[in-house]
């Protein structure tokens, strides 16, 4: 789970600083200010994690990926070349870190701990070389390597960095070799590190981190008559929510049950976005079911009102649509994973906006989950707000932040919550000037009625 993050040089953000994530973090703000980039960033690197080239740095993306962000030059702040972008990640593994010495029998760890940090720095040069420095930090050790400057004929060469074993680091300090991918090490130096299973360790929790990110965009799929599903489990809804409803069925052959609770009976994944779908009061009842007897063609069938026949998903109101992939998402993938959101209220009356916090209130309660959102919506933030008042959720767990943009650059501020969910540090213009424009309405009818009176 993601404690914090910092990066420098990506886009329009300089530095943004250190970010601390909660249960649920939050990002607000206006347009074109950086909210979305800080997401596409996670997501940039999810995709390099899971992309099959193994020699590329970062996977900047195509229209089948995540993102799609052009090209180095396209994602370095005010495009300049060279220049370094850096960042750094704290996360706490799933379980507590332990790393051994296979040449050691007595069964203690070399190293525990239950956080840990990944600090790194790219150097696009002006030939168009990427030199790639990183350090991984876990406990009182060190280990990464460093980058060093090399004659323009030679692939870049690495100097390995190692501290806090208690042993210097091998004789062969400097090799020519590549790394895998922005957190691999080079070949070359894994015999250079002795006998113990540190760096494989390293290697599979940043690779487990990023296999626990699961992304829903704010551009989703169309209502349709019929869906297709085969048997398969996807991983996740899809980018644009298009594998909901296999998900769904998905669950039901797994038999995933959501717990409810002492004395309550378990639900399953579909029950569960059922009861919201209608707690939120968009439907009355939802089923999804085959369209015959041993056929891969599934419908989804609803009911507005409990006197209303059932109808077909394209033909309720468009919101259901939208929101289904969210609810799905959210209580379908596995307990402690990291759910990313853009614009979940999207497309949503104001009354199922604000009643999406009580959503991902239920999932980080139930689930585990930890939820990471860029949103526009005032009614999401003031039920929020209400719910820390009302001691539903601790404050201690949301950490929200807004975004603006000054001289050319994206700056963070972090929202200053209280114990009852006040915002001690409203920006100006946050969600526009409410009590300006009831204020504007008031004179401008006080006017009007004055000028009716006169003869």
């Amino acid at each position: 789970m993601l404690e914090t993050l910092r990066i420098q040089n990506f886009k329009s953000w300089q530095d943004t600083g250190d970010i601390a994530f909660g249960s649920l973090t939050g990002f607000f703000g206006t347009n074109s200010s950086g909210k979305s980039s800080l997401l596409q960033f996670l997501l940039m690197l999810k995709q390099t994690v899971e992309s099959s080239d193994r020699e590329q740095i970062l996977d900047l993306g195509d229209n089948t990926s995540y993102v799609e962000l052009g090209t180095i030059h396209d994602i370095l702040h005010k495009h300049k070349i060279p220049e370094e972008l850096s960042f750094l990640i704290n996360w706490r593994p799933i379980r507590t870190f332990e790393a051994v010495d296979y040449n050691k029998l007595n069964g203690k760890p070399i190293v525990t701990s239950n956080y840990i940090s990944f600090a790194s720095t790219i150097k696009q040069t002006a030939d168009n070389t990427q030199l790639i420095s990183f350090t991984y930090q876990v406990g009182p050790v060190e280990v990464g390597i460093r980058a060093v400057p090399t004659p323009k004929s030679f692939v870049p060469q690495y100097k390995l960095i190692l501290k806090g074993l208690g042993k210097k680091t091998a004789k062969r300090q400097h090799i020519f070799s590549r790394t895998t991918k922005f957190y691999g090490f080079p070949g070359d130096f894994y015999q250079d590190l002795g006998s113990t299973d540190l760096v494989y360790r390293l290697l599979f929790e940043i690779e487990n981190l990023f296999s626990t990110f699961f992304y829903l965009g704010p551009l989703r799929e169309y209502p349709s008559r019929l869906y297709i599903w085969g048997g398969g489990k996807p991983n996740g809804v899809g980018n644009r929510g298009e594998r909901a409803v296999a998900a769904m069925l998905a669950s039901r052959q797994m038999h995933s049950t959501i717990d409810m609770g002492p004395g309550q009976p378990k639900r399953t994944v579909e029950e569960h976005v059922a009861h919201w779908l209608k707690e939120l009061g968009l439907i009355y009842s939802f089923k999804v079911q085959p369209i015959a007897p041993n056929r891969k063609e599934y419908e989804v069938r609803i009911q507005r009102t409990a006197e209303s026949a059932s109808v077909f998903l394209t033909d309720v109101g468009f919101g259901v649509s939208q929101i289904l992939p969210v609810l799905v998402l959210l209580f379908y993938v596995p307990e402690g994973s990291t759910v990313i959101l853009e614009q979940p209220e999207i497309h949503l009356h104001p009354a199922v906006q604000a009643g999406l916090a009580d959503v991902f209130i239920d999932a980080i309660k139930r689930r585990r989950l930890q939820i990471v959102l860029e949103s526009h919506s005032e009614h999401l933030l003031q039920r929020l707000q209400r719910r820390m008042a009302e001691e539903v959720i601790d404050t201690e767990a949301v950490k929200l932040y807004f975004t603006a943009i000054k001289e050319g650059r994206s700056e963070l501020t972090a929202l200053d919550l209280d114990e009852y969910g006040n915002i001690r540090n409203w920006p100006e213009g946050f969600f526009g000037d409410t009590l300006g424009e009831a204020a504007a309405m008031m004179e401008a009818e006080m006017k009007r009625r004055m000028q009716a009176q006169q003869p």
